[in-house]
């Protein structure tokens, strides 16, 4: 997602079809309101979700959202797709063209996942520096083995990419299902940490991103709007309105 901020005397001139002096004397004559209050400066950045108005008209009035959807398997996580059904395809038809993904998950993988509108915070999301944990339920094929919470822990170096995986958490919940915690989120990043163990994957289930869980009365293609609260608790700057 581009950035889509920009300087007020701009915003308001090519809104209004006027030049940058003319911006300067509606300013002087307190005719617009930014967020509520009068602006007094050309230099102030108008953001994506800053409601901005010139005497009675609206100017932008943009609403952030943040939702999560428990994802099925064999749904593409995509925008649109010629042969599958797509997450988009679940969404209230109020949100179905105005969000974007933020962090997919794989065709046959489910759980929770995050769209939005707010690109400053989707990017964050995946940012390294963030160190933003997720977490997944995963079943394989072979019985677990303790020597594997070890192997997690130290990381793998993945030669494709020439680098070595950071360290992740590996519980064992029973002889076939385990819960794994990674703070990236390499190419088929798990399915190829149990290919070392030649350990088939058969199912992987996001249930957490960092303190955000997915919510456990949402049934599977069922999707809600995260609420301000959650977001607070994740961490990352977002423009949710008051709940």
């Amino acid at each position: 997602m581009q950035s889509q901020r920009t300087r007020l005397d701009r915003f308001i001139s090519e809104r209004q079809g006027v030049s940058r002096r003319a911006v300067r004397l509606l300013l002087a004559q307190g005719r617009v309101l930014v967020d509520g209050e009068r602006a007094c400066s050309i230099n102030q950045v108008v953001g994506q979700f800053t409601r901005v108005t010139l005497d009675d008209s609206v100017l932008q009035a943009s609403q952030a959202h943040y939702v999560m959807l428990h994802k099925p398997e064999g749904v593409v996580s995509a925008t649109r797709d010629e042969h599958h059904r797509t997450v988009v395809d679940l969404l209230p038809q109020s949100f179905a063209n105005t969000l974007h993904i933020a962090g997919r998950l794989d065709f046959n993988s489910s759980g929770l996942l995050l769209l939005t509108n707010d690109g400053h915070w989707s990017r964050a999301l995946s940012q390294p520096d963030t160190n933003l944990s997720k977490t997944y339920l995963v079943r394989v094929e072979e019985p677990l083995a303790s020597h594997y919470v070890e192997a997690f822990s130290a990381g793998m170096y993945f030669s494709y990419e020439g680098l070595t995986t950071k360290p992740a958490e590996l519980k064992i919940h029973s002889e076939f299902e385990c819960q794994v915690r990674l703070i990236e989120g390499r190419y088929h990043q798990i399915k190829r940490m149990f290919g070392r163990f030649d350990n088939r994957v058969m199912s992987i289930h996001r249930c957490a991103v960092g303190s955000l869980h997915l919510d456990s009365n949402l049934a599977a293609g069922a999707s809600r709007v995260i609420t301000r609260r959650e977001l607070d608790a994740l961490g990352i700057e977002h423009h949710c309105p008051t709940d």
